[in-house]
């Protein structure tokens, strides 16, 4: 902390999938003249658009974005490269003299940016492999008793693993970053229910039964890109195992599971303005830039 970047205003939305995210940052973005900063742990992957809810090519053209297809579906992609990349790209938005606007639902990787984590030198190649096989509660109960936050997807073994082979990275919450105001969107849990539905739905009719079986056959279902809930539900599909309809089904059923998820992981945070309308976010934003 303690450079430029890190003394300038930084606005933050926040709020499961599918809660109106997006729309609101290219709102605020126009109003305030920013750019976008995407705060999403899969957003990241190339060619994972449709199944990622990726912001469109039409609305990058609008207003700017960064951190959008740095890796390789295959690439094992850290909180730590994304904080490295996010506090970069935060900077050279500030020195443009444009409001960085950082956007996400993947909830430890906004808090390694706006909180003081500080991170060991990354995973240890050598600690791959040494959890394999072990039972998820295993997992689970290893990393609580180190200290280490859960991934979102704390079900997942991958995800574990991947966790204790970076020896966790990050540390313990620390103060807000100065300058800085998180707003949070929650609609309820029937309304999101609907919007994630209907999202689903259209991604279907978008081409992503295509885009499931391209990555899968270029990059297998084992690699990080294709663990996000529209892979891992459209994959019986792909494979013959569902119907469309059931394929689709399951899908909203993972999303609604890890927007719950993200719920609770946000719900902690005491820092996060939640809103209902846009006219309080830019109540807050204009308090922000007035400081």
């Amino acid at each position: 902390m303690g450079s430029l970047a890190d003394n300038a205003p930084l606005v933050v939305i926040v709020g499961p999938t599918a809660s109106g995210k997006t729309a609101l940052a290219l709102e605020l973005a126009r109003q305030f003249g920013g750019e976008i900063v995407a705060g999403d742990s899969r957003t990241v992957y190339v060619g994972a658009d449709i199944g990622t809810a990726k912001p469109t090519a039409e609305e990058r053209a609008i207003v700017p974005h960064h951190l959008i297809d740095v890796a390789t579906p295959d690439a094992q992609f850290t909180v730590a490269d994304f904080q490295r990349l996010a506090r970069a790209a935060i900077a050279g938005i500030t020195r443009r003299g444009k409001l960085p606007i950082l956007v996400g639902g993947s909830g430890l990787y906004i808090d390694a940016v706006i909180y003081n984590f500080s991170f060991r030198s990354g995973h240890n190649p050598a600690g791959r492999g040494q959890y394999d096989g072990i039972p998820v509660a295993q997992l689970q109960a290893l990393l609580l008793a180190r200290g280490i936050p859960l991934p979102e997807n704390s079900r997942n073994p991958r995800h574990l693993m991947r966790s204790l082979e970076s020896n966790g990275q990050a540390h313990s919450r620390d103060a807000l970053r100065p300058y800085t105001v998180i707003v949070g969107l929650d609609p309820g849990r029937e309304a999101l229910r609907q919007k994630i539905s209907g999202r689903v739905t259209q991604m279907a009719q978008a081409g992503l039964v295509d885009e499931v079986r391209r990555l899968a056959e270029e990059y297998g279902w084992d690699a990080p890109a294709l663990q996000a809930p529209a892979y891992r539900a459209f994959r019986g599909y792909v494979e013959g195992a569902l119907t469309l309809a059931q394929a689709e089904q399951l899908f909203v059923q993972n999303d609604v599971r890890y927007a719950k998820r993200q719920q609770t992981w946000f719900k902690r945070n005491p820092d996060i303005h939640w809103i209902s309308k846009t006219a309080e976010a830019v109540d807050l934003i204009t308090t922000l830039l007035n400081k």
